[in-house]
């Protein structure tokens, strides 16, 4: 044991694992199928897949939209979860820096002035006592001999800590980030999607009232107007809760943009005012376990857990400190200065585990099971950001498929309205069917509206999915505002 001491003192070691950054899955796509390189096309666009691209920094600019730009930079700016995370990493950084300084020797100086009275009887002396003064200046210096790394493996944990911070502050940016586009699109699709419903509350409305009309003169039936209430009554039940959404929409653009509700002015924009990002990117997933934040503070955590068993690994050898004291002391300020009245000590010392009740044993093996947690943690969070990806691919193959077809539905009911707008006028039909024509028009722009909210919120997050771009901004983590 002596001889085993003695050789980790000359090298100076570093007990514990030392930490390895985990590969990412050796897989070249996300989906079990290939991967899409473009959608079907909508309307004469079609979003093209750029493989082994990353997302921009300022990725929501691809919408086009003023104010949803303005909004983002508003969030960025006044939300209080942003600021918060950014605290947490200045702080992080701060005890960084403080556990740098175990590095360095701790000199302590220190100063003191005494009036005492003296009892020779306590060393067995029958000599009278005496009142003097007694004035000490001194200096102390301590070093700890870090032999086994313990101290090492500490501030190995600190930096891997204010990492994990680093990476939360990404996390909380790219959610905002997120949060907001989204609720952005959502409160313009409520928006219109209420106005809608209006306009086809009104035709139905109208329509009620040629039928009762039609009703009291006999040429149709009383229950051809009650099933004509009965749908305006679903319709009008529909209204309260789309109003309900969009209000919470607004409330929480509110908050996310850091105000309150009441001192927050609704943002008034139609889905038309946001363009669909026609080319978007497509990370390599060997890239993606590097740049997704969640991905790297699983990782951050998963090495501060390593640093940990290194830190309760040293905690069972022997710990070596070196001290020395300098100092002057004396009963006369005249004299303090004297070479007499000086004194001084010089020395090591040693302090090493010899019984502990398993207590030490008991804490590396924690340190190792947290780390296997963090480990299994780190794949869990690799896993869903995949998974993630390959839904967002997929879903955005079906959004176009789907906005095809409310496409198509679009341009039949305008179609059948025509018809029966002309029919109307040639007198081969009557009124009523106009406004059923006109109805079943309105549903189909409603159904079209909520398939490009869709699409335009799966977009945003193929981006959020990818991590966001944010290793493109130098003033992110300094501001929390991208270049």
């Amino acid at each position: 044991m002596v001889l085993c001491c003695i050789a980790l003192f000359a090298s100076g070691c570093t007990v514990g694992p030392d930490f390895v950054r985990p590969q990412p899955p050796s897989v070249d796509h996300y989906n079990q199928k290939p991967d899409p390189s473009e959608t079907v096309p909508v309307e004469g666009q079609t979003q093209h897949f750029a493989r082994g691209i990353g997302p921009v920094a300022n990725w929501w600019t691809l919408f086009q939209s003023k104010q949803l730009d303005a909004a983002v930079a508003e969030g960025i700016k006044n939300n209080p979860s942003l600021e918060a995370a950014q605290a947490n990493l200045r702080a992080s950084y701060d005890i960084l820096q403080a556990g740098y300084g175990i590095y360095y020797p701790q000199v302590n100086v220190g100063a003191g002035a005494s009036r005492q009275k003296s009892s020779p009887a306590s060393i067995g002396s029958s000599a009278p006592s005496s009142i003097f003064n007694l004035t000490t200046v001194s200096a102390s210096v301590s070093y700890p001999l870090d032999i086994f790394g313990g101290e090492r493996r500490a501030v190995e944990n600190l930096e891997s800590l204010a990492e994990l911070q680093r990476d939360t502050v990404l996390v909380t940016y790219l959610a905002l980030s997120a949060n907001i586009v989204n609720t952005f699109i959502a409160t313009a699709a409520y928006q219109e999607e209420i106005q809608n419903t209006e306009q086809v509350i009104a035709l139905q409305k109208e329509q009620i009232a040629i039928a009762e009309k039609q009703n009291q003169a006999g040429t149709a039936s009383y229950d051809t107007v009650l099933g004509l209430r009965s749908q305006l009554a679903s319709l009008e039940a529909n209204l309260p809760p789309l109003r309900q959404k969009l209000d919470q929409a607004e409330h929480l653009l509110a908050t996310l943009e850091g105000h309150t509700p009441s001192e927050w002015s609704p943002v008034k924009v139609s889905l038309s005012e946001i363009s669909l990002p026609g080319s978007l990117p497509l990370s390599l997933p060997s890239e993606l376990a590097h740049q997704r934040p969640d991905i790297l503070a699983a990782e951050a955590q998963m090495h501060a857990a390593s640093a940990n068993i290194g830190v309760a690994t040293a905690a069972q050898f022997p710990s070596f400190t070196l001290n020395g004291t300098f100092g002057q002391g004396s009963t006369s300020l005249n004299s303090l200065l004297s070479q007499n009245s000086n004194f001084w000590s010089a020395g090591a010392g040693i302090t090493a585990p010899l019984f502990n009740g398993s207590t030490l044993s008991s804490k590396k093996k924690a340190a190792v099971d947290a780390y296997q947690q963090s480990q299994a943690m780190y794949r869990q969070t690799v896993l869903t950001a995949f998974a993630q990806v390959a839904d967002t691919l997929r879903a955005l193959e079906h959004d176009a498929e789907t906005m095809q077809a409310e496409l198509k539905s679009v341009e039949t009911s305008k179609e059948s309205l025509r018809l029966a707008q002309i029919n109307y006028q040639s007198g081969m039909t009557n009124y009523l069917q106009v406004i059923s024509a006109d109805i079943q028009d309105h549903q189909a722009n409603i159904n079209y509206l909520q398939a490009l909210a869709q699409r335009l919120q799966d977009t945003t997050a193929l981006f959020t999915a990818l991590g966001g771009g944010w290793w493109h901004s130098d003033n992110l983590l300094k501001t929390g505002a991208p270049n």
